[in-house]
């Protein structure tokens, strides 16, 4: 049970790490979302658009919270 948790924090980390570098690239918000949905379903990771655009959001706001800071 414990590799089972250590193996999804780490391909959620991953996730959110390849997400996050995506975000700070200079290109359309559909063409980031759309490579973001791509990296995650290479690794198995399947998510609707809505919670696609809920994690977008989340960790975008995220990031300028913790650059603001």
């Amino acid at each position: 049970m414990k590799g089972l948790n250590v193996l999804a924090a780490f391909l959620g980390g991953a996730a959110v790490g390849a997400a996050v570098g995506i975000l700070f690239a200079p290109e359309k918000g559909e063409d980031t979302r759309h490579k973001i949905a791509e990296i995650l379903r290479k690794k198995g990771i399947r998510l609707s658009r809505n919670e696609m655009e809920n994690l977008v959001d989340e960790i975008a706001s995220e990031m300028k919270g913790e650059v603001t800071e």
